[in-house]
């Protein structure tokens, strides 16, 4: 493979993971807090007794599993397919970073010793 080729394949992947974080805010923010991107995971903790952290984890694990069956599997799968698996997986990992930036956010403002 190219270098050139490389390069747009990362450019289209990153504008993927860009459109669905980007057209899905509404919906990954929906409830009292509208403007609370990681609002969900809260929820989802509060819920199980766990961290936001863990919940995510959890969440995301759903696709870690469906990309490594997709990776085992024989079949063909379509470009659109993977497209949309390693999409999903990425953007998950984009909001665990938010979330690890925005715990560090907090550590530094309380002062809290790490």
């Amino acid at each position: 493979m190219t270098n050139e080729k490389f390069n747009e394949i990362v450019e289209n992947q990153l504008m993927r993971c860009k459109n669905i974080l980007t057209s899905k805010g509404v919906e990954y923010a929906e409830g009292e807090d509208t403007d609370d991107r990681l609002h969900a995971f809260a929820v989802a903790a509060a819920l199980e007794g766990i961290t936001p952290k863990e919940a995510l984890a959890g969440m995301m694990a759903k696709h870690t599993v469906s990309i490594y069956d997709m990776c085992r599997d024989p079949q063909y799968h379509s470009l659109d397919k993977w497209h949309e698996k390693i999409t999903d997986h990425i953007n998950y990992l984009l909001l665990l970073a938010a979330m690890v930036e925005e715990e560090d956010d907090e550590y530094n403002f309380y002062g809290i010793e790490q």
